[in-house]
């Protein structure tokens, strides 16, 4: 069995997969991950070029084509370390940010939980 040995330090790991931060607004001057991530969340659900036409609805200056690619990377990259979601539909992938969009419409019973969790 072949193991591979990691040396990534403990700082390293969670500057890597830290929790994705969603900008509240767009800002012109922002990364161009944290306006990918941005549109993704103003659209709740799209494909790489849904989020590019999306930035290019804020900002002018930003051309929707080019942008796709950039999106399409930057999507993939975030899905692969599991920092968004992925569904493919009709052969396009379409991301998410897995956020809760309708409450929980269960009841839970009290006398069904295991002890000490209450």
């Amino acid at each position: 069995m072949l193991y591979i040995i990691m040396s990534v330090s403990d700082q390293d790991f969670r500057e890597e997969f830290k929790p994705l931060h969603i900008p509240a607004h767009y800002m012109p001057d922002d990364s161009d991950e944290d306006k990918i991530i941005y549109a993704l969340a103003q659209l709740e659900e799209g494909t790489p070029d849904e989020v590019a036409m999306e930035i290019s609805k804020h900002d002018s200056s930003i051309n929707a084509e080019h942008f796709k690619t950039k999106a399409a990377s930057v999507l993939h990259i975030l899905y692969e370390k599991g920092l968004i979601k992925g569904i493919n539909k009709n052969g396009a992938t379409y991301y998410n940010l897995s956020k809760i969009t309708k409450a929980n419409d269960g009841a839970i019973d009290p006398e069904l939980l295991a002890p000490g969790l209450d």
